[in-house]
């Protein structure tokens, strides 16, 4: 059992997402940073489907009743247990009674917490992600709070304290990487010099940036003029409405990249699609942090999403 002493500015439950709802207007929620995630699972011996606690901006205080192993992986976050520095992307032992005081994070906005077994929250339509617009999944279908508690799953912790990610395998999150990105669905709505804007201009993330949509400010975005199709809004950036990817950059004078909480569907021109490796990396932008986009084709993005499971598979097989 864990106790939540403090809360921090917003953390929630989180795993690998609830898939196969789409279509009925469910998102799949799920770590905003599937990547860090993922390891942070390793480390602890669990898989990707364990639940970990997504820490944004501040992190979280707790006391753990049992022991157990913990990791961070993310955000680069101080965090002190019993006292002691916690390392950053590598399991430490916990014994009951500890103390775990998290502080701000530093580089990149979110950092998680995986616990061995996992956390033990009752799944809700196949995960066990909090899902805040509705208040479903996770912990009662918000952030923690003080006072609240949560379940830990059952494990062996024998001999899983001391694992370390290897080197290669801790992202940057430097800001002047680019986020590679699909472009289309609707980027013939775009004049031409704006479609060349779109990956050629800087533009910064804006305060409105959450687990919803990634709001970004720039240069202003200009469409093509046409005849209002029957079925579209009366705004030049309104389409017959259509089906959002994860992850498409949705227009109206500036973009706004969908992430996981995001509507599932709409009558907004969507222009581009983040790859998928690169979500990881977007959902680790800080407020008034620079995004470059980067275009690039299909094929080139199935590469990138094969490069980061050859790695992720590598985290896993360095611990077998």
């Amino acid at each position: 059992m864990i106790h939540v002493l403090d809360g921090g500015l917003s953390t929630t439950v989180q795993d690998d997402g609830r898939f196969g709802h789409y279509h009925i207007g469910m998102p799949p929620s799920g770590a905003m940073d599937q990547y860090s995630h993922a390891v942070a699972n390793y480390l602890v011996g669990n898989d990707t489907g364990h639940a970990t606690l997504e820490m944004t901006y501040k992190g979280c205080d707790l006391r753990f009743e049992e022991d157990t192993v913990i990791a961070l992986a993310g955000a680069t976050m101080a965090g002190e247990l019993a006292g002691e520095p916690v390392p950053m992307w590598e399991s430490v032992d916990v014994s009951a009674g500890d103390e775990l005081s998290m502080q701000f994070a530093t580089e990149g906005a979110r950092t998680y917490l995986a616990v061995a077994g996992g956390v033990d929250v009752a799944p809700v339509m196949g995960s066990r992600s909090t899902y805040t617009l509705v208040g479903i999944g996770g912990h009662e279908g918000r952030p923690l709070e003080e006072g609240d508690t949560l379940a830990v799953g059952d494990a062996d912790t024998g001999g899983l304290a001391g694992r370390r990610a290897p080197r290669n395998a801790i992202p940057s999150y430097d800001d002047s990487e680019p986020i590679r990105v699909v472009l289309g669905l609707c980027d013939y709505r775009l004049t031409d010099e704006s479609r060349e804007e779109l990956c050629s201009e800087p533009w910064t993330v804006d305060a409105d940036a959450d687990r919803v949509g990634y709001r970004l400010n720039g240069v202003d975005i200009e469409f093509e003029p046409r005849e209002q199709p029957f079925g579209a809004g009366t705004d030049p950036s309104n389409v017959v409405d259509l089906g959002y990817p994860v992850g498409s950059i949705q227009v109206s004078t500036l973009p706004i990249v969908l992430m996981r909480d995001a509507v599932t569907g709409g009558g907004y021109a969507t222009v581009g699609t983040v790859v998928s490796s690169d979500r990881n990396l977007l959902g680790q932008r800080r407020t008034h942090e620079e995004v470059y986009f980067e275009s690039v084709t299909v094929d080139e993005a199935l590469d990138a999403r094969q490069e980061e499971q050859a790695l992720l598979e590598e985290v896993r097989e360095s611990f077998a």
